[in-house]
């Protein structure tokens, strides 16, 4: 006799009762733009309905954010001064270390994680410090680390590097541990993708390299052996949390780690990954709601602990209906 698999979903709330992934507003957290000013919010032109708030207007997405029942945010800054060395990006008084402190005072409870890296903050728009045309490795750990110990000291809850310079979990491990910040974790952009998937983010952070690319620290697209190694060096180095970046081309690198490491993972669903299905959508060539959903729960089982994506306030939303 052929076996009757159809039973299990023959109504809803069977479905529902042997379903074995589920989405909650616990799972993702969103990306924030603060950005210098006064009275700003200002559409992201690639990426509608996500938006640059000035410190004063920071309440209104915050208030948002709370209100749809998310946990936890991913603050990345937008400075008006960039150099050859970023140095608003470890300022104690730049545009992430104000925006950690002012989210604080609007919540005490919510994750506040912020993003270390210099392509924002550098007049070349790559992730280190550049000696002719590379980017030197070893004498960017020291900018990086001074910038996460900024991050900490203006109160942000969790670290994550982005910058994929060899070493970096490590020089930021030591020197929180050495300033009493030994509590503060570390999420390591750990298989960072050199991704053509990252367009209109560069947009939103203003980052696009003034000349060259970032193949030469971002991952080969190719490469799932070296993520391994990427993730394992994070882990050893003291990362409490692993990234995979972007998501949706990537669910393989994600089960990939999942099957070989017992530490929390991320999945960031990037700039790319929202514009597409939000383009499409407004062009009525799919169901936006249903595709999004559809794209972050595969996420998730493929076996993500975490979503970072610009869909995490409509997600919430739709989750209650």
């Amino acid at each position: 006799m052929f076996k009757r698999n159809r039973r299990l979903r023959e109504t809803r709330n069977i479905r529902d009762l042997v379903r074995e992934t589920v989405l909650t507003s616990a799972d993702f957290i969103f990306p924030i733009f603060v950005v210098e000013g006064e009275n700003i919010k200002e559409e992201i032109s690639s990426m509608p309905g996500n938006y640059h708030f000035s410190l004063d207007r920071l309440h209104e997405v915050i208030e948002e954010v709370i209100q749809v029942g998310l946990r936890g945010v991913m603050l990345f800054g937008l400075p008006d001064h960039k150099d050859e060395v970023g140095c608003g990006a470890y300022d104690k008084n730049g545009i992430v270390q104000r925006a950690v402190k002012k989210t604080r005072e609007l919540s005490k409870e919510l994750l506040i994680i912020t993003d270390v890296c210099m392509c924002q903050y550098t007049s070349h728009g790559h992730c280190g410090i550049m000696e002719g045309s590379k980017v030197d490795n070893d004498k960017s750990l020291k900018y990086i680390a001074d910038i996460a110990l900024s991050h900490a000291e203006s109160g942000s809850d969790m670290i994550a590097p982005s910058d994929m310079m060899d070493g970096h979990v490590e020089a930021i491990r030591t020197i929180l541990d050495e300033n009493g910040f030994k509590h503060i974790s570390i999420m390591g952009y750990s298989a960072k993708y050199s991704s053509a998937f990252y367009g209109p983010f560069r947009e939103a952070a203003n980052s696009a390299p003034q000349s060259g690319d970032r193949k030469t620290y971002q991952m080969d697209p190719a490469n799932i052996r070296e993520a391994m190694r990427e993730i394992e060096c994070d882990i050893e180095e003291g990362a409490d949390i692993i990234m995979v970046k972007p998501a949706l081309s990537y669910l393989d690198v994600i089960r990939w780690a999942r099957d070989r490491y017992d530490v929390p993972i991320a999945a960031y669903s990037v700039s790319g990954e929202f514009a597409m299905v939000k383009s499409a959508g407004k062009l009525g060539l799919i169901d936006e709601k249903a595709v999004a959903m559809e794209m972050h729960m595969s996420m998730k089982r493929a076996g993500a602990d975490i979503i970072i994506t610009y869909y995490a306030l409509d997600l919430c939303r739709w989750l209650r209906e």
